[in-house]
Order: structure tokens, then sequence, then C-alpha cells
């Protein structure tokens, strides 16, 4: 048995995972305004209600740079007190477990590799629209990422007055609407104008930030996670639109994208983290 951790922005999920499958989850609200310790203890007391004892080893995706060797995070996403975090020392500290920390979009892509529909993809981005916007990269199954554990942060790009992040995330909606995108979703399921024009505006900028990807990396697959992804069928026109105004047509031949299946997807694929390399996607 394998724990797998997924530190968000809104929520923390701990769960524990044994052969691929899904044992025990628990979730709980970050507490992202307050104090470094005070998210550190939110993740201890999720993480004991399962049997730490047990596992073989523990993983953590975090929403930001990692130093994977040292376990050290910095400057977390969204959790402003975050900005230097030994997590991997006090975790082991704690639970007496090998622990391997790694970017939370990495950890996404990761379980849609060995998991969900990335399986057999090259290259394969997973895409993680929720609090935030980022990305994973596979190439035949191994995961890009970067000197810094910081390949895939396509919504720190710039784009337009502020970064791509700003447009294509749940913060979207708060900075241009003063709304929250589950209120918006809830809105477009009851037709209302006024919220199907933000998801139409959302999936333009949506569809800029695909055509990035598929110009600096040209996947054979996307998949979607996170919680904006539930109103695809709010945003899916209108980026596709975007998308297929691509300079290189030819690229969406052989292109694919789909939402994610999975559930706690970012916790299946923490928990991968501490197999051996050669039982990882390939």
């Amino acid at each position: 048995m394998r724990i797998g951790i997924d530190l968000g922005g809104t929520n923390i999920q701990v769960g524990s995972v044994d052969r691929g499958t899904l044992r025990e989850v628990h979730v709980g609200s970050t507490p992202a305004g307050e104090t470094k310790e005070t998210v550190l203890e939110k993740i201890f007391e999720l993480a004991d209600r399962l049997p730490a004892e047990e596992a073989e080893s523990i993983g953590v995706g975090v929403p930001s740079m990692v130093d994977v060797e040292s376990g050290i995070v910095y400057d977390v996403q969204n959790i402003p007190s975050w900005t230097e975090v030994p997590l991997k020392e006090r975790m082991e500290a704690r639970y007496d477990v090998p622990t391997y920390i790694q970017n939370d979009a990495n950890c996404f892509a990761l379980a849609e590799h060995r998991f969900g529909s990335g399986q057999g993809q090259s290259p394969m981005v997973g895409m993680i629209v929720g609090t935030g916007f980022a990305g994973g990269i596979l190439v035949d199954g191994t995961l890009l990422s970067g000197r810094n554990c910081g390949a895939g942060e396509f919504g720190t790009v710039p784009y337009r007055d502020s970064i791509y992040e700003h447009y294509c995330s749940g913060q979207f909606f708060e900075r241009e609407y003063n709304t929250t995108a589950k209120r918006a979703h809830e809105r477009a399921k009851n037709e209302e104008e006024k919220a199907l024009v933000m998801f139409e505006t959302f999936g333009t900028h949506l569809g800029r930030a695909v055509q990035l990807i598929l110009y600096t990396f040209d996947p054979s697959h996307i998949v979607i996670g996170g919680s904006v992804r539930h109103a695809y069928p709010f945003f899916e026109k209108a980026m596709w639109k975007e998308i297929k105004a691509l300079a290189f047509p030819r690229v969406l031949d052989t292109f694919t994208f789909e939402r994610s299946s999975l559930d706690y997807a970012g916790v299946l694929g923490a928990a991968t983290l501490g197999l051996q390399p050669e039982t990882l996607p390939q």
C-alpha cells in the first residue's frame, strides 16, 4: 500500500492506493491563507487517518517548484506562506516512511498515463484547470519535469495584461465577474445568458492556451483535469474554435483531447512516485 497526497489551493486530498486501486480517501479544505505550520498540520491531520505504518511510501503533489532530490518546495501557488518548506524532511520525520515530492500537475499527468486516457500516448500533456492552471508532460513514458520541476507551468506564461492562469482557471471568474466557477457553472446549467457568455469567453482564452501547448510540445493527446473541467460542455465550442485556428492544421489530424474520468487523479499519481523507475508508465 502507498499513500498519495494532493495539495491544492482549495482542498487537500489524501488517499491509500493498493495496486493501482484507491482504497480510502479523506478530503479537507486547505487553510491557504494561514501560516506554514497550519497548512502542514492540516496535511498531517488527514494523513493520520490512514495506516501510514503500513505504507511502502508516501507521495505528495504540490502546486509549486520542487527540489525533487531534497524534497523542498518553493513558492507554492495560492498558499502564500509556503515560500520554502522542507516537506520531505517533515513527512519522513513524522511517519518514518520514504516520501517523494513532485509538482501536482506532474502527478496528475502520471496518473492519466498510467491509469487513464493517456495510456499509450506520447507525447501527452495532463492539464489541470482548477484553482490554478498548469500541466504535466510525458514523452515516451518519461516525465519531463525540467531542472527545477517547472516544466509545464503554462499558467505563468505572460498573456494579455497578466498571465494565462488568470484567464484559464477558476480565477478568471473571480477576477472578471466576481463569482466562482462553481456558481457560474450552476447558472450556465440553468441557461442563464450571462453565465453562458462567461464560459464562452473562458473557452476562448483556454483555447489559446491549448494552442500554446500544441506549438511548444506537439502532443498526441491532452487530458484536462481539475474542477473546471466539469463545465466543459459550456466552453468546449469556443475553445475548439481557437484550437482550429492553428497555423498548422495538420497537427489536429492526430491530436485528441479528453476530459479526465479518473477520481482523485492527483492522489493516484502521487502514490506512484514511490515506484521504481522501471515500473513507472512506459
